[in-house]
């Protein structure tokens, strides 16, 4: 996830659950949206901690997966505005709105979405979060044979990049296929590949050129087994309790933000799939329906197997996002009948991606 290069002065975090006891119910739990919008994020931090269910039980499978490799190393966390690693800081923050189930239909009403707020989501998100909090503890981005296999890490990081879906050089764990925005992300994505228990990430990549980077994070991951870290810096950047912007000014900043990535091919798709949509009035919210198409479609023939579905979910991740940015509705129409008008809208735009990964090993 995005890295932050500034170093602030250090302040020590203790593991989860051993923070501070909170009140039971803040006074905010009761606040309507328009009401708790209006509150700073710093005005939260007296009523959080990391020790909330079911974040800290998720935190401690984290910690077991570690120990579980025949690694000591334990990343501190702290909470903040979103998920991020910081350069020279062994940890990583976690955002403020999985502290409490309040906030999280906040962030669920605001953003359409809750960033980590399944168990699946968060787990791999942690992963690749540790990923980069290994990475400064032992200093690993330095190491010859590191840059060799990952790439300069002093690579400036892109505002945006351009994914080549075709490519079999990069493991595929988060969405839009994040391996390929920077050499360190590359180390963190294939490094939360690697933890995660039962992957079976040899037989998965057997024959991918990732699978390289895989044996190499194997085969250093053993060499660390057992060693203390070399920083042990407990710093945290831009904890929650410093941050004066209110909910409202960070939900619109977030919005902005989304709507200039939004891209440009679904609404084409949207249209061909949904057609005579509405944007306002009655009908249903087509990003529910994209939603409720998913375990159908992963059933079909045309999405079977581990590449295939993870386009299918790029696409329709793409999909919901723009439906609900330009709040397109439709009528009641059957269901089997839009899944068969899925099927013939979205295996030809799959099928687009997925010749080039037949044809191409690079």
């Amino acid at each position: 996830m995005p890295r932050r290069s500034q170093t602030p002065k250090p302040r020590v975090q203790t593991r989860p659950g051993r923070r501070r006891v909170s009140s039971p119910e803040p006074v905010w739990a009761r606040w309507s949206d328009e009401k708790l919008l209006g509150l700073r994020l710093c005005d939260l931090d007296a009523d959080l901690t990391l020790g909330a269910q079911p974040l800290a039980r998720r935190l401690a499978r984290l910690y077991d997966e570690l120990a579980g490799r025949g690694l000591t190393f334990e990343p501190h966390c702290w909470l903040s505005e979103g998920w991020f690693a910081a350069d020279g800081i062994p940890g990583f923050a976690v955002p403020f709105y999985l502290a409490h189930p309040r906030l999280r239909r906040l962030e669920g009403r605001q953003m359409h979405e809750v960033v980590g707020g399944t168990a699946t989501w968060c787990m791999m998100l942690l992963r690749h979060e540790v990923g980069h909090a290994i990475d400064a503890a032992y200093r690993l981005r330095y190491r010859r044979d590191w840059q060799s296999v990952f790439g300069d890490f002093r690579r400036r990081y892109p505002v945006s990049y351009r994914p080549r879906p075709d490519s079999r050089s990069y493991v595929l764990h988060l969405r839009n296929w994040y391996a390929q925005s920077h050499p360190c992300e590359d180390f963190a994505e294939t490094f939360a590949v690697w933890l995660a228990s039962g992957s079976g990430w040899k037989r998965r990549y057997r024959g991918w050129p990732a699978l390289e980077k895989l044996t190499f994070v194997d085969g250093l991951m053993s060499e660390l087994a057992g060693r203390p870290a070399i920083l042990r810096s407990r710093g945290r950047l831009a904890p929650l309790g410093r941050l004066r912007e209110t909910l409202g000014a960070y939900y619109r900043r977030r919005k902005a933000f989304w709507a200039r990535e939004s891209l440009g091919y679904a609404d084409e798709v949207l249209a061909r799939l949904f057609p005579g949509v509405r944007r306002e009035g009655a009908g249903r919210p087509a990003e529910g329906l994209i939603h409720a198409l998913r375990p159908d479609l992963a059933r079909e023939p045309a999405f079977a197997g581990f590449e295939r579905r993870y386009l299918l979910d790029q696409i329709l991740q793409d999909l919901m996002r723009r439906a609900w940015e330009t709040s397109v509705r439709v009528e009641p129409t059957p269901m089997r009948a839009i899944i068969r008008r899925a099927m013939r809208v979205l295996v030809p735009l799959s099928n687009r991606l997925d010749e080039r990964f037949r044809r191409v090993l690079v």
